[in-house]
């Protein structure tokens, strides 16, 4: 019986030039984090203006998403990657060089479409070109994740500490790499067969398990990208502790992505283990919310929401593969433009309320209180309509637990579509799993690989 005992990090170049860049790309979700105050004191920007740097990139993210689809099948996965980190540098490197705080959000509205782009193709890219097959390239893609989030916010302190023009400055000269390997050593990959059609994702939501499990994503961004964005304002370190207090809650939302969200749904179930994280979310929302002008318990709460963040991260959209009842790459597309509404919307809410408290008579008793009660309450209903689902996921576990569960395969297949999202690995990854712990054989032993079963 076939194997394969390859170590997923001996790769062809043209995979470590995607990886890499997968990285950077990843480092955009919480780069600008360590230096929202210094942005505030030297351009004069109200807490509302320094948050429209997550809502203009997430927004027009969300948007872009609904289309990364028809481009692809139209010009290649390849060339998609290539315009998206084109874009990337442009508007990266426009925002270190602007002036005012109305330039940089507006390129990061930029920077987002290149984002949108790079993500959704990146993933198959790397699948389509790994050694080892399909397991080793989930591993990669993933490490590349985790190291992006991770380090995303440390990299934003060390070089936000010189200037804050250094973060998006380090990104473009990365991306500017990363741009010429892709060029250079990534082969050009064969268009699809058929286009896609921009309508599609937004088709898919008149399917009541795909639009309320999208809904339930949209309310546990709400959550999570207010205490990405505001939290800063209360805790007001310079760049460096402030880049560390987001490291470790990278470090946090990785592992438990990547372990402890499979773990905990082969254990007891994608139910019961949401409503576990999305409780989670709620709890910590309010500890900030309540004891708003204490940093010990915000910084700790706010490193905790790493563990939730990682394990909602990855079972929602397990929740939403699973019982999605479209193609996958549409149900991706529809729930990644949902997810990304809610992260972009709730900085920039978060912002405006806490402004207008902050006009009240006791801003000092009062700043930032509202939005994380508000997040607290957005998460908490996501629960409850979670809860109208039951028997949906229950069936999809079930399913899973088959000897050969069509998930893994429905899952390899979408990971091998464009457009992807990187959550689909860890899809993939824990259907195959659950597939070996079925057949009683030790993940990484002497059984078959995806790769083997696929050819």
């Amino acid at each position: 019986m076939a194997h394969s005992s390859a170590s997923p990090f001996q790769q062809p170049r043209a995979v470590w030039a995607v990886a890499f860049a997968c990285v950077v790309s990843f480092m955009g979700i919480g780069l600008v984090d360590p230096i929202l105050n210094s942005l505030k004191g030297d351009l004069g920007a109200t807490d509302s203006q320094t948050t429209m740097l997550f809502t203009s990139y997430l927004v027009v993210t969300a948007v872009a998403m609904l289309i990364t689809g028809a481009v692809s099948s139209r010009i290649g996965a390849k060339n998609t990657l290539i315009a998206g980190l084109v874009l990337i540098v442009a508007f990266a490197a426009a925002a270190g060089a602007s002036d005012s705080i109305s330039q940089i959000i507006g390129f990061r509205a930029g920077w987002g479409v290149g984002n949108a782009l790079f993500i959704a193709t990146s993933l198959a890219v790397i699948v389509g070109a790994a050694s080892g097959g399909f397991e080793g390239a989930i591993v990669l893609y993933e490490t590349a994740l985790g190291v992006g989030i991770a380090t995303g916010p440390l990299i934003g302190g060390l070089l936000g500490e010189v200037s804050w023009r250094g973060p998006f400055f380090g990104v473009a000269v990365l991306m500017l790499i990363a741009l010429v390997a892709t060029v250079v050593l990534v082969e050009p990959t064969p268009k699809p067969a058929e286009k896609q059609s921009v309508l599609e994702p937004i088709k898919a939501l008149r399917h009541r398990s795909l639009a309320t499990t999208s809904v339930v994503g949209l309310l546990y961004n709400w959550g999570f990208f207010t205490i990405l964005a505001v939290s800063p304002f209360l805790i007001e370190f310079k760049p460096i502790p402030m880049g560390g207090i987001f490291f470790g809650w990278g470090i946090l939302v990785a592992v438990f992505a990547v372990f402890g969200a499979p773990f905990l749904k082969s254990r007891i179930g994608t139910t019961n283990a949401l409503f576990i994280a999305l409780g989670g979310m709620v709890v910590v929302s309010l500890v900030i919310g309540i004891w708003a002008d204490t940093k010990v318990a915000v910084i700790v709460a706010v490193i905790a929401s790493g563990v939730f963040v990682g394990l909602n991260n990855t079972l929602v959209t397990s929740a939403v593969m699973s019982i999605a009842p479209v193609p996958r790459p549409t149900a991706s597309a529809t729930y990644g433009f949902a997810r990304f509404i809610g992260g972009g919307l709730a900085p920039y809410a978060g912002g405006k309320i806490a402004e207008t408290v902050m006009s009240g008579s006791h801003p000092e008793a009062t700043d930032y209180r509202i939005p994380f009660l508000i997040g607290a309450a957005a998460v908490c209903l996501g629960g409850l309509l979670l809860a109208t689902l039951r028997s949906d996921l229950d069936a999809a576990d079930a399913e899973s637990r088959q000897a050969v569960s069509n998930e893994r395969r429905d899952s390899e297949e979408a990971v091998r579509e464009i457009p992807a999202v990187e959550e689909e690995a860890v899809l993939a990854e824990d259907a195959l799993h659950g597939d070996r712990e079925f057949s009683g054989q030790e993940f990484g032993g002497r059984d078959e690989t995806i790769a083997d079963r696929s050819r």
